[in-house]
């Protein structure tokens, strides 16, 4: 049975994270977000995998699947609708940036209400800014969900409430030679004929688990998928352009910058291809 308390920390209702936690202190950990239906978590596999991977890449011993789902579990009821983020950090540690040779990881496992999206979101699309934040290479760390999510911050700050009231939905994130490479909460893909480009993450972004499967439902679609650079000329070039996430699937881009974009209606088809 769930608990009515929002979080779990190492599968306990009662704990609490030390000062000298490794994540709290340094961003030393990685993250996860994914939506909650009937107190399971959709597409668990891809999401399991991408925390041992993203653990791996920082040297960090991914708690087992069965415990993170007993957290689950214990968190969410078996009717349940929500939004669901496994933190996991390396836990424990000293003053300084050396970590310690052996750690006990923390993970924690938090609940938050399901966003209640706009209808016309998934009917018409959404409109988009350019962010001025941009965000620097580091292919150390490229494509991983770390706790250093400063840059999104920075970005999300600038895309504000007056841009929200005037109907833009997300921001898009560049680096620092103006290539696109995401949005500050979700992977961007754009359609040019029977050709689907997504950003190279080789450099810096995240690799979402939605955009690993829409890369993987394209060919059902007769769609080829490229991972290459692209600017914000060519995008704005494209057939369609989407974007997508874990917890809305896919979305239409309308606009980017009040410039109107092409809608063939790719991502209510996307949408309908990642359910099946």
């Amino acid at each position: 049975m769930a608990h009515n308390t929002s979080y779990l920390i190492n599968g306990s209702f009662n704990a609490i994270i030390s000062p000298f936690d490794r994540g709290f202190a340094y961003g030393d950990g990685i993250f996860r977000t994914m939506k909650i239906v009937d107190g399971l978590p959709e597409s668990w596999p891809q999401h399991y995998q991408k925390l041992v991977a993203d653990c791996a890449v920082i040297n960090i011993v991914c708690p087992s699947a069965e415990l993170l789902m007993s957290d689950l579990q214990q968190l969410f009821s078996p009717d349940e609708e929500a939004v669901a983020k496994i933190i996991i950090t390396r836990g424990e540690g000293n003053r300084g940036y050396t970590p310690p040779a052996i750690t006990a990881p923390m993970r924690v496992v938090t609940k938050s209400p399901m966003p209640n999206y706009p209808v016309e979101r998934f009917e018409t699309g959404v409109n988009l800014i350019v962010c001025e934040t941009r965000l620097a290479a580091q292919p150390l760390l490229a494509g991983i969900k770390s706790l250093n999510r400063l840059e999104n911050v920075l970005a999300r700050m600038e895309w504000s409430d007056v841009h929200i009231a005037n109907g833009f939905a997300e921001g898009i994130l560049l680096d620092n030679n103006d290539n696109v490479i995401e949005c500050t909460a979700a992977n961007i893909f754009a359609r040019f004929s029977n050709t689907l480009i997504t950003p190279s993450l080789a450099s810096c972004g995240i690799a979402g688990i939605t955009r690993q499967r829409v890369i993987n439902v394209a060919h059902m679609l007769s769609l080829k998928v490229v991972e290459e650079t692209i600017d914000l000329k060519k995008l704005l070039t494209a057939d369609e352009v989407i974007i997508c996430n874990s917890l809305y699937g896919a979305w239409q881009v309308r606009t980017i910058q009040k410039t109107a974009l092409k809608n063939d209606g790719l991502a209510a088809i996307i949408r309908a291809a990642l359910i099946t």
